[in-house]
């Protein structure tokens, strides 16, 4: 059976979805005039234009309930219109649990999830409806951030989606549609002889160094850690690192690296350390590649802090 490639859009009302499908679909030619279908879930501020879209060869369907979107449902749509590709624009306010648990026709495969995020008022949702927006990006392949001015904090945005959703692509469009590729501010100097990693820093120090560990090798950090070191550990190896809050704290996260030290049977399991290591890219099966291994000149055990946990924000 020929496989139906799925597109599917995700994002909170408002938040760009329809004029990104329509930008995909009529700007860009996308599918080269493929009989194509377009499931709507909600209705926003931009409006589908029926004859725009059927001269482009492209159905337009709409699901007004959640209750509604179901395996039948898709099953008889997919016999009535025979697509060769899907397109979904789903409902910010539906559980995304009914999208991913929903059985697809047969042939029909999600290839590409994107989200959409107003820039604007992101940081409000971040405040008042975190999980409510987060569950929107935490599956999304890409994540576009619109609407975006010199004031929006990039780097906070970034941040809070790659607690939840580490592999997607984040791109920052401003209001004029042009992307924003411009270098985020860290607030740790990498340039100093040795790198020094507040508590506050340590979330934001970790998802750089694996995201842009290049740029970490062969430089010294210094932080506060905590230590995985079980026996069943392999000898000459531990994991110092921190729990991070990403949503609340029934999502806390351990953010940990892999350290090669040959005393590390001497380090108890659980213990709080002060660590200045040096940092080595290197292959590392945890990793599933490249990455940055820590390589210890001092390591002495230190006071458990205040507040035990780290944040993205």
């Amino acid at each position: 059976m020929e496989e139906i490639p799925v597109y599917v859009f995700t994002g909170f009302m408002d938040s760009g979805k329809t004029t990104l499908i329509l930008q995909t679909l009529l700007e860009e030619e996308f599918g080269g005039g493929a009989r194509s279908l377009l499931i709507v879930c909600e209705d926003g501020e931009t409006e589908y234009d029926t004859k725009q879209l059927e001269a482009a060869n492209i159905k337009l369907l709409t699901i007004e309930k959640e209750e509604d979107f179901t395996e039948t449902l898709l099953k008889n749509i997919n016999l009535q219109y025979l697509p060769e590709q899907v397109f979904i624009e789903y409902n910010g306010t539906w559980g995304m649990d009914t999208l991913l648990e929903t059985k697809l026709p047969d042939g029909w495969l999600i290839v590409q999830s994107l989200a959409t995020v107003d820039g604007s008022t992101f940081e409000m949702y971040l405040s008042n409806m975190r999980s409510m927006i987060m569950e929107q990006l935490f599956q999304a392949d890409v994540v576009i951030i619109n609407r975006c001015d010199d004031n929006t904090p990039r780097g906070k945005f970034r941040r809070s989606i790659k607690a939840v959703n580490r592999p997607a692509q984040i791109v920052y469009e401003r209001r004029d549609g042009t992307v924003d590729d411009s270098e985020e501010e860290l607030p740790f100097d990498i340039n100093q002889e040795q790198i020094q990693i507040s508590d506050a820093d340590y979330a934001i120090w970790y998802m750089d160094a694996q995201e842009n560990y290049k740029k970490y090798d062969g430089k010294k950090v210094e932080f506060l850690g905590y230590v995985y070191n079980p026996e069943k550990m392999k000898k000459g190896v531990l994991v110092p690192g921190r729990f991070a809050m990403t949503c609340c704290i029934e999502d806390v996260t351990f953010l940990g690296f892999k350290c090669k030290y040959s005393d590390s049977k001497n380090i108890p399991h659980k213990s709080w350390v002060h660590i200045v290591a040096e940092i080595h890219v290197e292959f590392a099966k945890e990793y599933k590649g490249k990455g940055p291994v820590l390589y210890p000149v001092l390591i002495e055990p230190a006071k458990k802090p205040e507040d035990e946990l780290v944040y993205f924000s």
